[in-house]
């Protein structure tokens, strides 16, 4: 049998830690460094009546008995090792998507990782969408079951973010918030206007090029407050607690400091960069001001009660409309994804392949903004 070395701490991992039965919960009590086997050819979760089984002699530094029940797709390092990324489908296609899983299957990024990370210090998960550098649009499906990350798309067409000069793509490493909700139903008194019906949004700045699909640690520095069409659309600062600069930053004057001009070229890159398609500049609340941290604790904490609401754990309970609110790992959810039902979801998707070569030209620069600047 084809093999590969790989570690029990890893993704699909509840057949081997918990031996001789499949949980329905992760005991993580027992998780372990020894090695084991797997077949390389695998690329599908296995539901417990399909799993075979490894038990290690303890002990004894013998082979384990291989087993099947990991997948084998494009899986990621994640910073937060509680969580790992699956690339599935063909990339650059509209087949590509990036499931997120727990140690015991996948699950959904947008329900089922806890939002808070530690009350004391408070700290926050973040899902990164878009690493930063690149242009493709990616998102959390916030409309198919288990809310995969996939590329956004305009007219049948895969949509790229174009570069505004002097940027190239998105100038942090940008995701969402998950466990939150920016309510369409709710006018903010802040902005005047509605929420956009997604995640709140994030921009991570440390200086590590994240992944897609990255689980990261953060804290909460600042908020800006787009108006994207009509729709109030926050836009959240945090800092990996990891990054070597976290313990410098804390809110906006310490960026400031640390990272001269950032905030300005943040602000700026929110204001143009519809400018290169032909659309006109972008609005902000409060003139553009950035709001401090508490402020920005705020609106997590009314996302996530609009969040909690939106999944029938707080009353009243608000109707989504046609996003998928199935949840797989929290408890009183109204609508409940099993474990057997997400692995099936996970399955019934292609295992990832390369795609073709994306569209030509996104490296290009655009000046329209700057012309635009020139004529008035």
């Amino acid at each position: 049998m084809n093999s590969a070395r790989i570690l029990v701490r890893n993704q699909y991992s509840c057949a081997v830690l918990c031996r001789n039965n499949v949980p329905n919960s992760c005991n993580k009590s027992t998780w372990t460094t020894r090695q084991i086997e797997r077949n390389i050819k695998t690329s599908k979760f296995f539901t417990k009546t399909d799993l075979l089984l490894s038990v290690f002699n303890p002990g004894t530094h013998a082979s384990p008995i291989p087993l099947r029940g990991f997948c084998t797709n494009q899986s990621l390092r994640m910073p937060v090792s509680a969580y790992t990324a699956v690339e599935r489908g063909q990339s650059n296609t509209d087949q590509y998507k990036v499931f997120i899983s727990d140690d015991c299957g996948p699950i959904s990024p947008f329900h089922d990782i806890p939002l808070v990370a530690n009350d004391q210090p408070k700290t926050f998960h973040v899902v990164i969408e878009i690493p930063r550098w690149s242009n493709a649009k990616m998102e959390i499906d916030t409309k198919s079951p288990l809310n995969p990350i996939v590329q956004d798309q305009k007219n049948g067409k895969l949509r790229y973010v174009k570069n505004s000069f002097p940027h190239h793509g998105y100038i942090w490493n940008y995701g969402a918030f998950p466990q939150t909700w920016e309510n369409p139903h709710h006018v903010d008194p802040n902005t005047g206007e509605k929420g956009d019906n997604d995640p709140v949004d994030i921009c991570e700045i440390g200086g590590r090029v994240a992944k897609r699909g990255d689980v990261l640690e953060v804290k909460v520095l600042g908020i800006l407050a787009l108006v994207d069409d009509g729709e109030t659309d926050w836009k959240i600062l945090v800092i990996d607690v990891t990054d070597p600069l976290a313990e410098k930053i804390n809110n906006l004057d310490d960026i400031e400091r640390e990272m001269p001009g950032f905030l300005e070229s943040t602000r700026e890159w929110f204001r143009i960069y519809k400018m290169a398609d032909g659309k006109p500049e972008n609005k902000f609340a409060f003139n553009g001001e950035f709001k401090d941290a508490q402020f920005a604790h705020q609106i997590i904490e009314e996302t996530h009660l609009y969040w909690k609401q939106l999944v029938g754990l707080a009353t009243p309970s608000v109707d989504g409309g046609p996003l998928e609110t199935g949840c797989v790992a929290v408890e009183g959810a109204a609508n409940v994804i099993s474990r057997e039902d997400a692995a099936h979801i996970f399955n019934r998707t292609e295992d990832y392949s390369t795609g073709p070569t994306p569209e030509a030209g996104l490296d290009k620069w655009y000046y329209n903004h700057l012309k635009i600047s020139t004529l008035e």
